[in-house]
């Protein structure tokens, strides 16, 4: 199969790259969820997020995906609104079923909410998928009450460096990083924008898979056609040439959770 081009890779607009991944399916997703549990921080993600979210009173989550975040967080004391783009996702936020919940679809720059609707606007791993992070970011100020709390999780430019590598040197490049307009190196002056008193803190730990398969699995949710029979093989030897020198295939990780809140 012809791989795409630098050029054609910079040039992709995230929304295009999101439509494509997650608007009529929600297995890419699952992949790239899965290799969470491969965490070398004995505390999960999940349980990290939960201690420093604060969820309680009127919640939105934008772009809740499969809502794999309140599989684990506890969201009793919350009346939650869950929305995303995608039909599918929506699909799978309904079947989460939670009390009090509330599933909307529709685009996270055009949020439709009066101003002043909630006290916490959650958006987790979402931002890079759209072409104006800062028009979603304007909607999350509007719709917050003052005082309102965001929180927002990015991945940094060195995040998964060596699942990017092997993708590249198998024939199978991730087009995210290149088509982001925004990551954790850059948040911080885009929301200084519109919120105060904005930190940013860095989960700990990496990601040691003993196996091929989910690393296999990542690589493959890059992409609307699967792998060649030659990029599988490929990949699955400099894996397995890794897990054979290591003991694991080590992935570095940079995930950041930033909190601010309304000005």
């Amino acid at each position: 199969m012809t791989q795409p081009g630098p050029s054609l890779r910079l040039t992709m607009e995230p929304s295009k790259q999101a439509v494509s991944q997650y608007a009529n399916t929600s297995d890419r997703l699952a992949l790239r969820v899965a290799i969470l549990s491969y965490d070398t921080n004995p505390q999960t993600w999940y349980s990290w997020l939960e201690e420093r979210i604060g969820v309680a009173g009127d919640v939105l989550e934008v772009g809740g995906g499969t809502g794999e975040l309140w599989r684990h967080i506890d969201s009793s004391r919350a009346r939650m609104t869950l929305t995303d783009f995608s039909s599918a996702m929506c699909d799978k936020l309904r079947e989460l079923q939670l009390p009090q919940a509330n599933v909307q679809q529709c685009d996270a720059a055009i949020l439709p909410f009066p101003e002043a609707s909630f006290d916490l606007v959650i958006a987790n791993h979402m931002l890079y998928h759209l072409n104006d992070p800062e028009a979603a970011l304007r909607e999350f100020a509007r719709v917050l009450r003052p005082g309102g709390r965001l929180r927002v999780s990015l991945n940094g430019r060195d995040h998964i460096e060596e699942l990017l590598a092997l993708g590249a040197a198998a024939g199978r490049p991730s087009p995210i990083l290149d088509a982001a307009r925004i990551t954790a190196e850059t948040a911080p002056n885009l929301l200084s924008k519109l919120f105060t008193d904005i930190t940013m803190e860095r989960f700990p730990g990496g990601f040691d898979v003993p196996n091929p398969g989910p690393v296999l699995g990542y690589l493959t949710s890059w992409s609307d056609e699967p792998m060649t029979t030659a990029q599988e093989a490929g990949a699955r030897a400099l894996i397995e040439q890794k897990i054979s020198k290591e003991g694991s295939f080590k992935i570095r990780k940079n995930m950041v959770l930033f909190s601010a809140l309304k000005l």
